[in-house]
């Protein structure tokens, strides 16, 4: 575990379960859903080399050739990459890289979680070191319905567009205005700042650069709401995803 201690906020990294955050602490509430039984549903993780599901676990590399990828935890697709089941390697505080396996062997994701007065900032890069393969990057953060105190989560988030999914839940890469919650969705062209409320606890605040941003509240325990370079199933849209993003959370209280 990595521990991190600030002036307001207190941050415990699980190294060996997808380098998350398992506790996020800020003055006396948690703010990272405990764990429930699967990687896919507590705490705080990076997603990577991919984010999102890749339809079928199927990707095609620079040459056209299929890769068949696992999907263990979503079949019959593949999601979130690798990183959030893997033992990762600390390289600093707050710091560790992933080595990624095959089909992605030589390639590897580093992170980087920074505790500021009453912020996070988390980064996440990945390095291609030879592998042609797509990749694409985001943020998983789970955040408690409930806290200790205060009325239960609302939700602030505003989009221009939202990609229509099919039948097996997966974008088909057609956009529609975005339709009331709740969402399992994917949104792009966010208007101001995506914020969770805890009335009479705390607000959240979550600035990122991130193009796409996936939304789920269809969760009676947490929502989820997760910036991402590139939508679900990128690289089959033909969709290019950066390689590096970043995002700051930052905490007030709500009165």
């Amino acid at each position: 575990m990595q521990h991190i201690d600030g002036s307001e906020i207190s941050v415990a990294i699980d190294l060996d379960q997808g380098a998350r955050i398992a506790s996020l602490q800020w003055r006396d509430l948690q703010f990272a859903v405990p764990f429930r039984g699967t990687p896919l549903s507590w705490g705080w993780y990076a997603m990577g080399p991919w984010a999102g599901r890749i339809a079928d676990g199927i990707l095609y590399d620079e040459a056209d050739q299929e890769i068949t990828l696992p999907t263990t935890w979503a079949a019959p697709h593949a999601i979130h990459g690798f990183g959030f089941t893997g033992s990762w390697e600390e390289t600093g505080s707050g710091s560790a890289r992933f080595a990624l396996p095959a089909p992605y062997e030589g390639a590897y994701l580093e992170q980087r979680i920074e505790v500021l007065d009453d912020a996070v900032r988390w980064t996440l890069e990945y390095e291609a070191n030879g592998c042609t393969l797509p990749a694409w990057l985001g943020f998983h953060p789970w955040f408690p319905r409930e806290l200790d105190r205060g009325g239960e989560a609302e939700l602030e988030f505003t989009a221009a567009e939202m990609f229509v999914r099919n039948e097996e839940g997966m974008p088909t890469g057609e956009l529609i205005t975005p339709p009331e919650g709740p969402w399992d969705d994917c949104f792009t062209g966010v208007k101001g700042t995506p914020t969770i409320v805890w009335p009479g606890a705390a607000r959240l605040e979550i600035e990122s650069d991130a193009p796409y941003w996936v939304v789920y509240t269809e969760d009676p325990e947490g929502i989820a709401v997760e910036p991402q370079t590139a939508p679900p199933d990128a690289a089959n849209l033909g969709i290019i995803g950066d390689h590096y993003i970043e995002a700051l959370f930052t905490f007030s209280e709500d009165y």
